[in-house]
C-alpha cells in the first residue's frame, strides 16, 4: 500500500487597499472649511482681542504719548461711572420692553396667519416686509414719516380728529426708539412663533376639541406650552440684536434725552471723547453679554432640533 503525499495548495494573495487613518479623513472632511475658519478669525476675533489688549490701557487718541497701563481700571469705570450705569441700564430696558412687546404682537399675528383665509399670502408678505427694511431706513421712516410734529403722519391723524399734536422725540424720547424697534421686529417673532403654530399636533387638538376644549382652553394648555421653546428662541435672538442696537438710537435721538444705550455710549467715548481704552472695555462688556445670551440661545435650537428629531 502506498502512500500518496499532496502538495500544499498555495493560498491566493489577496492585495490589501491601505485605508486612510481616521485622522486623515478627519482633515479630509475639515479642508474645504479652513479658508472659511482662517477668515472669519482674521475677521472677527483677531479685532476683538486687540480691543481686549486696548480695553487694559488708559489710551486717550489725542494724547497718545500718554498712553500707560491700568488693568481692570476701565471696567471699573464703566461700572461705576453714573452715565455709564445709566446707559446699561437704558439698554436694558430698551430690550426688555422691545422683546416683550414684539413677542405679544408676534404671538397675536401668528395665531391670525395660521389660519385659513382669502389673501393669507399677501397678508403674510406685508407683514414680514418690516423687518426686511434697512435699519437706518427704517428709523429715518418714523422719525421724519411718522414722529414729525410738523407734517408727520401720526399728528396728521391727531390734526384730523382734532386732537393734540405733541413732539413725540421731545416728550417721549426712550418711547420713540421702542416704538420704532418694536415694529422692526414683530414680524421676526412672527416668522418664528408660525413655524411653532404650524408644528403643531392636530390631531391632538382635534381631540381635545370632541373632549369640549374651548379655543381659550387649547390655547392655553396645549398651544402655550408647545410654543414655550419657540418663545424662548424668539426673546434670546431678540435680546443678542436689540442689546446691540446702535441705528435707531443714532438716528432718532442721537442719543440724547436719556436714550443713550451701551452701544452709542461706547461710540461716543471712542469718536468724540477719544478714550478708546474705555471704549474698548465697554464693548467688551457688551460683546460678554451676547456671548451669554448666545449661548442659552444655541441650547434652545439644540433642544428644539432634538424634539424634532424624536418627533420623526
Amino acid at each position: 500500500m502506498t502512500a500518496t503525499t499532496t502538495a500544499p495548495i498555495a493560498a491566493p494573495s489577496v492585495h490589501t487597499e491601505k485605508r486612510p487613518s481616521g485622522r486623515m479623513r478627519a482633515w479630509a472632511t475639515r479642508a474645504p472649511l479652513l479658508p472659511a475658519l482662517i477668515f472669519m478669525i482674521a475677521v472677527t476675533q483677531l479685532p476683538f482681542v486687540a480691543t481686549l489688549v486696548i480695553s487694559f490701557f488708559d489710551w486717550n487718541s489725542l494724547y497718545p504719548d500718554a498712553r500707560s497701563f491700568t488693568g481692570f481700571g476701565n471696567y471699573t469705570e464703566v461700572l461705576t461711572d453714573a452715565a455709564l450705569r445709566k446707559s446699561v441700564w437704558t439698554t436694558i430696558l430698551l430690550t426688555v420692553t422691545v422683546v416683550l412687546a414684539s413677542l405679544i404682537l408676534g404671538l397675536g399675528l401668528a395665531l391670525l396667519l395660521d389660519r385659513k383665509f382669502r389673501g393669507r399670502g399677501v397678508v403674510r408678505t406685508l407683514l414680514i416686509a418690516p423687518f426686511l427694511v434697512v435699519p437706518v431706513a427704517a428709523a429715518l421712516l418714523w422719525k421724519h414719516v411718522l414722529y414729525n410734529p410738523e407734517y408727520g403722519l401720526l399728528n396728521g391723524l391727531l390734526h384730523y380728529v382734532g386732537g393734540p399734536q405733541p413732539d413725540w422725540i421731545s416728550n417721549t424720547p426712550l418711547l420713540a426708539v421702542e416704538m420704532s424697534l418694536i415694529w422692526q421686529w414683530t414680524p421676526f417673532m412672527m416668522l418664528i412663533l408660525l413655524a411653532g403654530l404650524q408644528s403643531r399636533d392636530h390631531q391632538q387638538i382635534e381631540a381635545a376639541k370632541v373632549d369640549g376644549a374651548g379655543p381659550w382652553q387649547v390655547f392655553r394648555y396645549l398651544t402655550l406650552p408647545h410654543l414655550r421653546r419657540y418663545l424662548e428662541l424668539g426673546a434670546l435672538l431678540g435680546s443678542i440684536y436689540i442689546v446691540q442696537n446702535f441705528d435707531a438710537v443714532f438716528t432718532i435721538t442721537s442719543g440724547g434725552l436719556g436714550t443713550a444705550n451701551l452701544p452709542y455710549t461706547v461710540y461716543q467715548s471712542f469718536y468724540q471723547a477719544h478714550e478708546n481704552g474705555l471704549a474698548s472695555a465697554a464693548g467688551v462688556l457688551v460683546v460678554i453679554g451676547s456671548i451669554i445670551i448666545a449661548t442659552f440661545a444655541l441650547r434652545v435650537v439644540s433642544s428644539l432640533f432634538r424634539e424634532e428629531v424624536g418627533r420623526a
